[in-house]
């Protein structure tokens, strides 16, 4: 199939695209990497009057280091985070992410805004940057090109396809805590085969220096599951070598208060997690 017809714009700036997201007698979609969107136009599963392609708005390809962390444009790509064209302040955190999402093909085109605002539960940005804490910079709303709030990454995904966008808001970039040299790390997903997307996600990260202990469960039928503070996974003692103290009941209680009750998705889950800590005691 080919996609239905619709019109196509391509702003400059973002308070252009802004301006074309507010028009409230057309449905408006944005483009940015085109590799979820793409194929649902193909399909007519959606069917927009026009499409505002951002990735001509250089505030959208900024990338930009300081002493806390690093601003990330949404239309930074996942080559420019692989091949290290964004500077990386996670001790290899973003890279190794990057580098396992689908195929090359797919990391040239697709942008970490875009993974993140097509907030497909099982895409690796939604759990990765929950793990390091990450916010999301949104701009827009009834302030215009000025208004600015920012959401956590967790908050940012609301339900399976859906983002915390209100009307005429878009999200401008993400802001990343800087690791510190002790920080341990760890992310694994469970595929069918290299390039699917996951059928389970686990992520940690204990960063003493910065007091965080920070675990998710991601691939799930709705959002991540975020522990913000999950030293209790370690007995309340995390230290470096984190696989020495892991609790896997521990983890198994937290999925029964979350309802995961599906005895294949448990083990299944709690298998990438485990192995996600393995791999930050590896460190």
């Amino acid at each position: 199939m080919k996609p239905a017809q619709f019109d196509y714009e391509r702003p400059s700036s973002v308070a252009e695209a802004l301006d074309l997201l507010r028009r409230e007698d057309l449905f408006v979609k944005v483009l940015a990497g085109g590799q979820s969107l793409g194929p649902m136009l193909n399909l007519r599963l959606v069917q927009p009057d026009l499409l505002v392609d951002i990735t001509g708005i250089p505030e959208l390809k900024r990338a930009e280091p300081d002493s806390d962390g690093i601003t990330l444009g949404a239309c930074i790509t996942n080559a420019d985070i692989e091949d290290g064209r964004a500077p990386d302040v996670t001790g290899g955190v973003l890279p190794a992410i990057a580098r396992g999402i689908a195929y090359r093909a797919v990391r040239n085109r697709g942008t970490i805004g875009g993974s993140l605002s097509h907030a497909d539960p099982s895409a690796d940005w939604v759990s990765g940057l929950a793990a390091l804490g990450a916010e999301a910079i949104i701009r827009g709303g009834p302030q215009g090109d000025s208004g600015r709030r920012t959401l956590p990454i967790e908050d940012y995904m609301v339900g399976v396809f859906e983002a915390a966008l209100e009307p005429g808001e878009i999200l401008e970039a993400v802001r990343i805590p800087r690791l510190s040299a002790r920080a341990r790390w760890g992310y694994y997903k469970i595929c069918r085969k290299t390039g699917e997307f996951a059928h389970a996600i686990g992520a940690v990260l204990y960063d003493p220096e910065r007091s965080v202990c920070r675990a998710v469960i991601g691939a799930t039928e709705s959002t991540p599951l975020v522990v913000a503070d999950a030293a209790f996974l370690f007995g309340d003692r995390p230290s470096d070598n984190l696989a020495a103290t892991y609790d896997t009941a521990a983890a198994a209680r937290l999925l029964d208060r979350k309802g995961m009750t599906d005895p294949f998705e448990r083990q299944v889950h709690l298998a990438a997690l485990r192995r996600a800590v393995d791999r930050a005691s590896l460190q």
